[in-house]
């Protein structure tokens, strides 16, 4: 029997997607080894968040609600999810591939002397051993790894791990926040949130990226205007963020985010493996480029050979009228 733990990430009170997706996927694997699914939530004014992790599956939900972790602390956070481990006694951590989740994980990992395994894309049990399916080389090549030693931490990448809904409520339990100035030595000090209609890049199941074929940054609005009428999020290649073209936030590669949408729309993007290595996980991706020799041809579940300028626009028409 494994006992499995799910830190759940929010946000000003609301769980993020890959959270729900992390809660399913460790409902699943305490099914399959006969144990109990704790799920650790901690900021501040998120009591009404008990009945919705309850409702994907969790068993007990730890609850640190306190006005000193309104604001993500990473020592502070580890602190407290160290604790949730114990009072679990988990043998499996489950935490989001997002920026919060690698640094929590590793953070935990050195205060619990437990394993860590990131990036994970699929999880399986050999035994009462956890094996783990996860990308190297840039995403060319995948590896199944088992962890030697419990507890071990895994790291899930968001949108490939399906969020489902299950009967039954959670037994929510009261997290003690005991914390002291060693687990404030990092704070934030101010968040500035970019202001956007449109999805964030990791969480989105739609994305319309632009490469360098887009030919300036003035020529981004035929991306915008694709992704406005399939409620995507825009993303962008390396080359045009070095250029200036697009913020940083924006790129998808070995270097940006890693994403993995239902549908990825490469817009004027070669293929560059670093590129590649960010969205391969994509569950369809059309790419449109005028090379027919192009690199992201041989990943692509569509192609299509032509000018960007002739093919998004048309792309865009057609999906208003589908949509309509």
């Amino acid at each position: 029997m494994s006992n499995i733990l799910v830190f759940a990430e929010q946000r000003d009170g609301q769980l993020k997607s890959y959270a729900l997706e992390a809660i399913s996927e460790g409902r699943r694997l305490a099914d399959g080894a006969g144990g109990t699914l704790s799920v650790c939530v901690i900021g501040a004014g998120i009591a009404d968040l008990g009945a919705t992790i309850g409702s994907y599956g969790a068993d007990k939900i730890l609850m640190a609600d306190d006005g000193g972790v309104a604001v993500y602390s990473p020592g502070a956070y580890a602190k407290l999810l160290k604790d949730a481990l114990a009072s679990s006694a988990a043998d499996v951590v489950l935490l989001s591939s997002s920026a919060m989740g690698r640094e929590l994980g590793a953070i935990l990992a050195a205060k619990a002397d437990a394993s860590l395994l990131s990036d994970v894309v699929e999880t399986t049990w050999d035994g009462d051993h956890l094996v783990v399916k996860r990308p190297v080389y840039a995403g060319k090549a995948f590896l199944k790894v088992a962890a030697k030693k419990t507890p071990v931490l895994v790291t899930l990448r968001p949108n490939v791990f399906a969020a489902e809904e299950k009967s039954g409520a959670g037994t929510v339990e009261n997290l003690a926040v005991a914390l002291g100035d060693a687990e404030f030595q990092v704070t934030v000090t101010e968040t500035v949130m970019k202001a956007s209609s449109r999805p964030e890049l990791t969480e989105a199941s739609i994305i319309v990226s632009g490469g360098r074929g887009i030919g300036g940054p003035e020529n981004f609005n035929v991306i915008e205007e694709l992704a406005d009428s399939l409620g995507a999020a825009v993303g962008a290649s390396r080359a045009t963020v070095d250029a200036g073209w697009r913020s940083h936030a924006d790129q998808v590669g070995q270097t940006g985010k890693t994403v993995s949408p239902n549908l990825y729309i490469a817009c004027g993007i070669s293929g560059a493996i670093q590129h590649l290595a960010g969205m391969n996980s994509s569950k369809c991706i059309v790419a449109i480029n005028t090379d027919p020799e192009a690199p992201i041809f041989k990943v692509a579940n569509y192609g299509i050979v032509g000018d960007l300028f002739d093919v998004v626009p048309a792309l865009n028409i057609a999906f208003k009228d589908l949509l309509a």
